[in-house]
């Protein structure tokens, strides 16, 4: 684990901790078990026989700083639906994103589309917290967990009816995402140790999917050409956040994507 992604978690385990003593587990547990929602797979959505955008509400990054951070979410995730997007994205993390589950309720109130939870997942009391604000996938990194989580959580998040998109940066994580039988793998470009992005992460990691794997391209991803040639080498999604949060027409700069 990297110092950044070490930090992250540590941050992480202390807002799980207070949340816990705010709702327990056996409240949120009930809390997702009641939640009444249409069911909208995340995985169908961009199954299909062409390329599919996930659009990424995002407020900041530690690489980037602040992005756009008095946006409204409701309001950008219907341009998000007007746009074309398949699915929408909510980033949840606090400390270093500026994110909320706040945001993602939002969000849920306002569209008829798949919701990924973008987070660092590493208890099951935030699947059964996804679950409650009304999330249809949640995000497990490969890096921040252990194999043994990982093959946990995405049976859990699938009881709940939730997909999982199982994370990876280099190939020795495909080999456990693969292990753990991931059925959708989501390939960051990013290097969580140097923030720098290449396309080249997923050109790569392409070669080593497995057989019937829904495959999405994330971070790095600004232009329509980009996201024709990965979807020629097999991927399905593209996860795109900061190029659309940077502009003012999203519904426009979507449809030039799609």
């Amino acid at each position: 684990m990297t110092p950044f992604l070490d930090k992250i978690i540590t941050d992480k385990r202390r807002r799980i901790e207070a949340a816990k003593a705010v709702r327990s587990m056996g409240e949120v547990r009930s809390a997702a078990e009641q939640f009444d929602t249409v069911v909208y797979s995340l995985r169908d959505a961009i199954a299909g026989p062409e390329p599919s955008i996930i659009a990424e509400f995002k407020r900041a990054s530690p690489s980037k700083g602040v992005i756009n951070d008095g946006v409204d979410a409701a309001k950008t995730a219907k341009q998000y639906q007007s746009g074309g997007a398949a699915a929408i994205s909510v980033l949840t993390e606090e400390d270093h994103f500026k994110g909320s589950l706040d945001d993602l309720e939002a969000v849920r109130s306002a569209i008829d589309l798949p919701i990924l939870r973008k987070d660092f997942i590493i208890d099951e009391y935030q699947i059964f917290e996804s679950a409650a604000a009304g999330a249809n996938a949640v995000l497990l990194i490969v890096a921040a967990l252990t194999s043994e989580s990982l093959r946990n959580f995405q049976t859990l998040a699938h009881s709940l009816g939730m997909d999982a998109i199982v994370e990876v940066h280099d190939q020795g994580e495909m080999r456990i995402a693969t292990e753990s039988g991931a059925d959708m793998i989501g390939v960051n470009n990013r290097n969580l140790k140097t923030f720098e992005v290449s396309l080249d992460v997923s050109r790569k990691l392409i070669r080593h999917a497995p057989d019937g794997c829904i495959m999405i391209a994330e971070s790095g991803i600004t232009g329509r050409d980009e996201i024709l040639e990965l979807f020629k080498l097999g991927y399905s999604g593209f996860l795109i956040g900061e190029a659309l949060m940077r502009r003012s027409d999203q519904v426009n700069a979507l449809r030039g994507l799609v």
